[in-house]
């Protein structure tokens, strides 16, 4: 399916303030698409919108609370859904954390991937629609720093997968992936994180971000989520998603 089979749809995007929600949107903005921007702060959305156009339509909400999104898929039928919220892991060391530290990424990202994937499947979205949810490579190789994180996330692969079944079972036509990106300093987070990860090791933060080789950008992870999207890749239900692109998981 071409880039311009886009042209004239809908898509949601939550965390459409963050660095990969905005390099999303941008993307499927390019490629024709309404792009509705979800994320908490109206502020951040607005600034979000000043940059990517008319295209963008600013929609403050919790991109956790299933009402949102069974209220915005009802009334715009989005041909893509892309989930890209996540809370912002708290980095210390397991001893150092509470439970509410540790599990943040469950009440964020897991209930948002679960909660977008039942709206989707009860509607159900139209044939051909696709639901991207951001998982983490952190649910491949783990993090120690960041509490709950990798588990979180590799829980959100987990649900995109069983959504996906679900989709396979009752013969809906509705496409749900999961992308895993690796941490890259590209984003205010990664850079965060790879400091945290660098002093855990004691290594200075350049010479930790050197030996990670090509870094993920937010375009490059746009475009990755535009090749979901439009019907280009469809060999896995999960990839790894490095600099050099997708990369399909087994499983």
């Amino acid at each position: 399916m071409p880039v311009s089979a886009l042209n004239g749809s809908t898509a949601v995007v939550t965390g459409a303030s963050g660095d990969f929600g905005r390099g999303v949107a941008a993307a499927l903005i390019g490629a024709g698409a309404r792009v509705l921007g979800v994320a908490r702060d109206p502020e951040a959305l607005e600034k979000a919108g000043a940059d990517l156009g008319d295209s963008f339509v600013p929609v403050p909400g919790d991109a956790t609370d299933p009402d949102l999104a069974a209220e915005l898929l009802e009334r715009y039928a989005p041909r893509t859904v892309v989930l890209a919220a996540g809370a912002v892991p708290v980095m210390l060391p397991l001893q150092d954390h509470t439970w509410e530290t540790f599990s943040t990424a469950w009440d964020t990202d897991v209930r948002q991937a679960f909660g977008w994937a039942r709206a989707a499947l009860r509607r159900p979205l139209a044939p051909g629609s696709t639901v991207v949810a951001f998982s983490s490579g952190a649910a491949l190789r783990g993090s120690p720093l960041s509490g709950g994180y990798a588990g979180a996330k590799a829980a959100v692969r987990f649900v995109t997968g069983y959504a996906d079944g679900e989709s396979c079972r009752h013969e809906l036509g509705i496409r749900f992936a999961a992308v895993l990106p690796s941490l890259t300093p590209t984003t205010g987070h990664g850079a965060e994180a790879a400091a945290a990860y660098a002093a855990y090791e004691g290594i200075t933060t350049d010479a930790f971000v050197h030996r990670m080789g090509p870094l993920l950008t937010p375009a490059s992870v746009g475009a990755a989520v535009l090749e979901l999207a439009t019907g280009q890749r469809t060999d896995a239900v999960a990839y790894a998603l490095s600099a050099e692109g997708l990369s399909p998981l087994a499983g």
